[in-house]
Parts: structure tokens; C-alpha cells; sequence
């Protein structure tokens, strides 16, 4: 198997004309397929919304597309709502939720005022909330199981020591607490495993979620309108893996939907969702050149991108697929780390990486980089952030976010730039 770019090298170098690299590149045509696919997977169920994790990629035209394909936003912080609601984004029409932990309260306000549908981490932040923004008449509580998250012998994930969400009792007593306080609709959510590259992830999360919908009926007389799936389907980073079929996943959830919620008198309960890297990831390259060669106890290729333009190999050692444009079937009988410039040595894109003989002035395609890739990045060393390119469907490009510059290093120095220090 093998990772195929979305963009040849010849389309790169026209590009590359008119924007310097490093740059991440956005595939208009993929992006739109995918969210298609993932609106067709869920169509058996009619109150269905995909609502895109904005902090996967926080670029308005990126979230405007999202948008015309049907797409509501995940939203997490001021910032995010206050892009959202300039986008035209309506939580009247239930397009905008706000999945936040350790909220300050003007966030609450922000969300309350924008009739986002407001996620509560912890039991606690009701009261926080009700000091500060006031209750909604809707509102969506986040369940964490605790322990370990299994799937067959495989643990994914470690809910247990994961700092979101309410503990099966609190969420209890929580829905018994906000129906008390006026509360008309409400909604469950739960994040159990993240970047999972198996089909049978949403299934069983939705199956612990539907069946403890019914208890939550059954023991408050709570009868919740939506189930929040949340994220956690994932990509395939390494060429040796199958990706997510998202129409089996689709069809796994609402086999369980039938087994547990419609017997239950519950067959109506909305299905969200609220995905980042499996809407994006697959569709954005970082385009990077190799501008130095190392030789010494082992062999270095440099490159114009660093940790600043994509932080998960630097961060936690997380493989991106590297793809040398042109040489796509040469060989790959060297071995290289392919470094950035940074003052720390885990600035590395790859590590004894088996890649074709690589030249200086070839361009390097980092897969894998449309959702936490550009949004994680940051200024160490004084580096700036690089542009962002849309590659649109008639194969032409669109600037979306322009390059730092040493200004904008600057800008929010209050005014020490501009002072003659001599």
C-alpha cells in the first residue's frame, strides 16, 4: 500500500511561484467528497448533524465549506464562537456546539448568547453556569466512564484518567438538577478513544450511550433529544493500514440504534457527531523544500518547515507520511531523519525515515497535516506561521491565510517595535 498526494509535482511548482514554501495545502475536491460521504452514512437518521471540530482547523473558508456541504461547528473556546458567529453559523438552527472544560464565564455568556448548544464537562458548572449566563432551555451533559476503553482485547483509550466528563452518578443527578431548573431538551455526549482506525469504535460507543440513555430515562424521566458521538475516528497516518469505512460505521451505529433506543420508546433521539481529523486530516499536506543536506553519524535532510508549521512529530514522536514529489516510485534506499531548524533536537519530521535519494530543492509532501496540523502550530525560536493554500476543484489556488511576517512577530509588543532603543 501507499499514501498518494492529492497534487502532482508539476501543479506544485506553478504554485510554488506565487506562494514560497512551507505552506499547508487544503484539497477543496476531497474535503467536500468526505463530508459527503460522512452526511450519507447517517442519513437513516433524519435529525443528523456533523458538527466540525473547529480546533482542528480554524480557517473560515475551510469552515465555509464545511458549512455549504451541511456542517455545524465544534466549538471550544471565545475565539472559536466568535468565528462561527461570523461565519453566519445559527445555534437557533442548532448549528453551533460549544464543548469546553475549565470555562471561563464569559465563555458561557458568549455560548448562551449565540444559542450554542452548551456541553457541560462537569456537574459543578451548573451552578457556574447558572451564576453566569443563566440556564438554556437546552443543554447537552458529558459522560466519562472511567477505567479502561476496550475493543475486543485491544485497550484504546484510558477514560479514567481523562479530565472530561461527569461520572455515570453525577450525570444522573445532573439531568435531575437541570430539568428542576427549567431545562426542556437535552442531550448527552462522551469522547472514550481518540484517532481509532477501526470500524467498530462508534458502534460500541454508541451502544454504552444508548443504553445508558434508557437508564437515564428510566431512573430522571429525562428522554434526551440528541446523542453526541463526538470524535474519535480516526486516519490511517502509516501506509499500512485500511482507513475508516464510514458508511460501515454508519450502518454499525444504527444497527444498534435498533436494538437498544427504539424498543426503548427512544427511536427518535438525533445523532451528532463532531469530527476534526476524519474530516480534514487526509485532505491537507505541509509543502516544505529540502534546502540542506547533513552528513555526520547519520544523514540529515533540512528542510524550510519546522515544529512551528507542524508540532505532532516534535511533540509526541507522531508519523507523518513523507512523499518526495517526482520520485513518488524511485526507491527508497536511503535513510534520513528530515529535520527543522529549531534550537531542540525532537524538531523532526522523520526519524531513519526510508525515502528516495533527496536532493536539495526538491519538494517534500507531509501527508496527513489538514487538521492539527497549521492550528497547533507556534512562534518558538521568533519562527512564524506559514500561509494556508486551498487547491480548489477546477485546479486552481486561493490564499486563505497569509504568512506571518516579522510585524505580526511584533504587533503585540505595545509599541516596542517602533521605539528608537539607540
Amino acid at each position: 500500500m501507499s499514501k498518494q498526494p492529492f497534487v502532482t509535482k508539476e501543479q506544485l511548482e506553478t504554485i510554488i511561484k506565487e506562494y514560497p514554501t512551507p505552506f499547508h495545502l487544503y484539497d477543496e475536491k476531497g474535503i467536500r467528497e468526505n463530508a459527503r460521504r460522512m452526511k450519507q452514512a447517517f442519513a437513516w437518521n433524519p435529525g443528523f448533524k456533523e458538527y466540525f471540530a473547529v480546533k482542528a482547523t480554524p480557517n473560515p473558508t475551510i469552515l465555509r465549506i464545511l458549512q455549504e456541504e451541511g456542517c455545524g461547528t465544534d466549538c471550544s473556546s471565545m475565539t472559536e464562537l466568535m468565528m462561527s458567529e461570523k461565519l453566519g453559523f445559527d445555534g437557533s438552527r442548532n448549528e453551533i456546539m460549544f464543548s469546553s472544560n475549565d470555562t471561563p464565564a464569559e465563555e458561557f455568556v458568549k455560548a448562551k448568547e449565540l444559542d450554542a448548544i452548551i456541553n457541560l464537562d462537569d456537574i459543578t458548572h451548573i451552578e457556574y453556569l447558572k451564576n453566569s449566563a443563566g440556564i438554556p432551555e437546552k443543554i447537552c451533559c458529558r459522560f466519562n466512564p472511567g477505567g479502561l476503553f476496550e475493543l475486543g482485547t485491544d485497550i484504546m483509550d484510558n477514560p479514567g484518567d481523562a479530565k472530561y466528563g461527569m461520572t455515570k452518578e453525577q450525570l444522573m443527578d445532573a439531568y435531575g438538577q437541570l430539568k428542576a431548573l427549567g431545562v426542556k431538551t437535552f442531550g448527552m455526549h462522551a469522547f472514550l478513544a481518540s484517532n481509532t482506525v477501526t470500524n467498530d469504535y462508534y458502534p460500541t460507543l454508541a451502544k454504552i450511550l444508548f443504553e445508558l440513555a434508557v437508564e437515564v430515562y428510566e431512573r430522571t424521566g429525562v428522554k434526551l433529544d440528541f446523542i453526541n458521538l463526538s470524535g474519535g475516528v480516526g486516519i490511517p497516518y502509516t501506509p499500512d493500514k485500511e482507513p475508516n469505512d464510514i458508511l460501515a460505521i454508519g450502518e454499525g451505529v444504527h444497527k444498534v440504534y435498533d436494538e437498544v433506543l427504539t424498543p426503548a420508546g427512544l427511536g427518535e433521539v438525533k445523532i451528532f457527531t463532531e469530527l476534526g481529523r476524519f474530516m480534514l486530516a487526509p485532505y491537507g499536506h505541509l509543502i516544505t523544500t529540502a534546502i540542506h543536506e547533513k552528513h555526520i553519524y547519520k544523514e540529515y535532510i533540512g528542510v524550510d518547515a519546522c515544529a512551528v508549521n507542524l508540532m505532532r512529530p516534535a511533540m509526541y514522536g507522531a508519523y507523518h507520511h513523507i512523499t518526495v514529489a517526482g520520485k513518488e516510485n524511485a526507491p527508497c534506499d536511503h535513510i534520513y531523519d528530515v529535520t527543522g531548524s529549531l534550537c531542540e533536537n525532537n524538531d523532526k519530521f522523520a526519524v531513519d525515515r526510508k525515502l528516495p535519494k533527496i536532493d536539495k530543492g526538491d519538494i517534500l509532501i507531509i501527508h496527513d497535516t489538514g487538521a492539527h496540523g497549521f492550528a497547533m502550530g507556534y512562534n518558538y525560536n521568533g519562527k512564524l506561521k506559514s500561509a494556508e493554500v486551498l487547491l480548489r476543484e477546477d485546479g486552481s489556488t486561493r490564499l486563505i491565510r497569509r504568512a506571518e511576517t516579522p510585524e505580526d512577530y511584533f504587533a503585540t509588543l505595545d509599541g516596542f517595535w517602533n521605539v528608537d532603543l539607540s
